[in-house]
């Protein structure tokens, strides 16, 4: 059986724009798969990476006045009785050590305050 968790967190070096927010946008396409890019991994070293499979971006939103972006993903993971148990406390610790912080994701700057997991 397949379960998900929610992934939020907020970019300060991404300003957001219309075209952020339209799905079918390339802008929307090309940032989403930079997301992905840096998540996946961190996500397949985390206490369930043998048991993930995968994030999809459901939203990237205005934060700020524009100047910042939230991104809202919902991942997903396997669970079944031989995989890792899905723990949102200690995957959130995991994604801040791996992260410095929750400050770095990649080439973006996170907010720190805007990690927020919730399974």
């Amino acid at each position: 059986a397949a379960r998900n968790f929610t992934l939020n967190f907020t970019i300060t070096n991404l300003q957001f724009t219309a075209a952020l927010a339209m799905p079918n946008s390339k802008k929307f396409q090309s940032t989403e798969k930079v997301i992905y890019h840096y998540v996946d991994p961190l996500l397949q070293k985390s206490s369930i990476g043998p048991a993930y499979i995968g994030c999809k971006v459901m939203a990237f939103r205005s934060k700020e006045d524009r100047d910042d972006t939230g991104v809202d993903a919902t991942c997903s993971y396997r669970d079944e009785p031989s995989d890792p148990k899905f723990n949102r406390v200690v995957v959130y610790h995991e994604l801040s050590n791996m992260t410095n912080g929750i400050t770095k994701l990649g080439h973006y700057s996170l907010n720190s305050q805007s990690l927020y997991i919730n399974g």
